[in-house]
């Protein structure tokens, strides 16, 4: 059986007049206070859950909030994993 020919296909390339330059802004590294905020955050909830567990029935602010103190503590905790993302 014969071969078929490849067919060679010419690389594209955007005429210059369409292309527009786009500037990035060099970002600098974050400032401490949002570290400390973010890290603050996340032994903020993990405190929550330890406190909700070891004397959670004695205080009534715990008491009063039931289950709704694992709520607390794990979203402080993901506030303080998604401020992760935006620490240069």
């Amino acid at each position: 059986m014969p071969k078929s020919k490849v067919r060679k296909k010419a690389v594209y390339t955007a005429p210059a007049d369409r292309r527009t330059p786009v500037k990035v802004k060099a970002a600098g590294p974050s400032h401490p206070v949002y570290i400390a905020v973010m890290l603050g955050m996340m032994l903020l909830g993990l405190a929550w859950l330890v406190v909700n567990y070891i004397a959670g029935d004695r205080i009534p602010v715990m008491m009063d909030l039931g289950s709704w103190n694992f709520g607390i503590g794990f979203a402080l905790m993901i506030i303080g994993l998604l401020m992760t993302m935006r620490w240069r």
